[in-house]
């Protein structure tokens, strides 16, 4: 008996050892690391298999949003993040509705079959070399890519990548705007809901008139407009330096006119995103190793004085006073009765008529710049004395400011028309100089006080300059 149980135990560890045996030597696909599809290869629902990037950040595969739902969809997600976050969905608009679904390079294309072998995505080139093998790769940045298999290291051999094609989530290196040579006019869609990735009612573009501004977009109607940028950043934003080693960038040639944003490489360990969500806010996600999780840095609209164009033309938004507009000196309101009633979308208009060569400027501090798609700006004047010649000898316009504000100011950025989607911004505005009929200034002068609300609030100074210009 002893014999038979010895015997037992010896064919037991046997073939516990070679069922291990096997497993090591025949583990599934999945849990292969590779960040490349050849044409010989697919994805499929059923194996469970990803792609996954260099440096194991970023993961491509099947997924539901919610437990709740059949659709199913291919995507990205972050692979060491400790609750799953998606920020690239391809077939957003055509889930499938079944648990059959396959990846694979077709006719030198990515293609998304269903259970019936019908294409539900596909990247849709059309101008391509099919004599040369195609492979289709996950970046270490998130941005997946088909190419040419013998142009790994040229990016002139990229034929299609998914950074062109952004669905809610702006990542490191990934570019908003227009490309003149592709046509492509990158922006943000939200999700419909928060376990719905269908294309939503919000979306987030850059605006290429003018200065580069972004527009957040309900459905067809503008609900907010960051300011323009300035060199440094777009008015309106949080300077996110304070916050983590961004860096913005905007590129302002023939070729394109795209905002990205950069990260520091020697923090690997802490991803930072852009983001707009189902609920129309566009904000700054981070995530670091010790909190575990998501933590919102900053979400705009911020406040009522965000949402566009909420005091009209020729007044401005400060969330400090009570009521929030106001219009700017020089100006009243349009309809008097309805500025009493916290309706000020019909805004201010001049007190007296401009005489053009006779008016001066009004100059208010740490503002946020009007809309500027139709502004007129030049880069090639340096002084600000110098726009402001420019300006005044155009009667037709009717403010100016730089347009950059790097080594002390620089470039000339002169309004035209009505002045909209004005607020005052203490800690991201700059300085905007409104032209003014000169017997309203000469009023203010007449007029000089120190303000004091229950003698402690500062709310006016005014002062002269050399160059005709009061500041408020």
């Amino acid at each position: 008996m002893r014999g038979g149980v010895r015997n037992i135990v010896v064919y037991y560890h046997f073939y516990t050892f070679s069922f291990f045996l096997v497993l090591t030597l025949f583990r599934p696909a999945f849990s292969i690391h590779v960040n490349t599809l050849s044409p010989t290869d697919s994805l499929t629902i059923s194996s469970n298999r990803t792609i996954v990037s260099p440096g194991d950040i970023f993961e491509l595969g099947f997924f539901k949003p919610s437990s709740g739902t059949s659709r199913l969809y291919l995507g990205l997600w972050y692979k060491k993040t400790s609750e799953r976050t998606y920020v690239w969905v391809a077939n957003r608009d055509s889930p499938l509705s079944s648990s059959i679904g396959t990846l694979k390079i077709s006719d030198s294309n990515l293609v998304l079959l269903d259970h019936s072998n019908n294409t539900v995505w596909s990247t849709n080139l059309t101008k391509r070399d099919v004599s040369s093998p195609v492979v289709a790769e996950l970046l270490a940045n998130g941005n997946f890519v088909m190419r040419y298999s013998n142009n790994n290291n040229d990016t002139s051999g990229v034929l299609w990548q998914s950074f062109d094609y952004p669905t809610d989530t702006l990542l490191p290196e990934m570019k908003l705007g227009l490309d003149f040579k592709t046509g492509y006019n990158r922006f943000l869609r939200s999700w419909r809901s928060p376990d719905d990735p269908a294309s939503g009612d919000y979306s987030y573009k850059l605006e290429t008139q003018g200065v580069p501004e972004f527009f957040l977009w309900s459905k067809d109607v503008p609900v907010y407009r960051t300011g323009p940028w300035n060199g440094i950043r777009f008015g309106g934003i949080p300077d996110r330096r304070q916050f983590n080693d961004m860096v913005d960038n905007v590129t302002m040639n023939n070729e394109e006119i795209t905002y990205t944003f950069l990260m520091n490489k020697t923090n690997h360990d802490t991803y930072s995103r852009l983001r707009l969500s189902p609920s129309g806010h566009f904000q700054q996600d981070t995530w670091t190793p010790q909190l575990t999780n998501w933590s919102m840095i900053w979400a705009l609209p911020r406040d009522e004085c965000d949402l566009y164009k909420v005091c009209g033309p020729y007044s401005y938004c400060d969330y400090t006073k009570k009521p929030l507009c106001v219009c700017i000196p020089g100006f009243m309101p349009k309809d008097p009765r309805t500025w009493e009633l916290n309706d000020w979308s019909n805004g201010c208009v001049r007190k007296t008529e401009l005489s053009c060569r006779g008016d001066m400027f009004l100059g208010l501090t740490r503002m946020k710049l009007p809309d500027t798609r139709t502004a007129i700006v030049d880069r090639s004047i340096g002084e600000e004395e110098e726009c402001r010649e420019r300006c005044k000898m155009d009667c037709n316009c009717t403010a100016f400011a730089n347009a950059d504000l790097r080594q002390g100011g620089s470039g000339c950025l002169m309004w035209t028309g009505e002045l909209m989607d004005i607020r005052n911004d203490a800690e991201e505005g700059q300085n905007l100089y409104v032209r003014v009929a000169a017997a309203d200034l000469g009023l203010l002068k007449k007029n000089k006080l120190w303000l004091i609300i229950t003698g402690l609030e500062l709310v006016m100074c005014l002062f002269k300059t050399q160059t005709n210009v009061w500041f408020i």
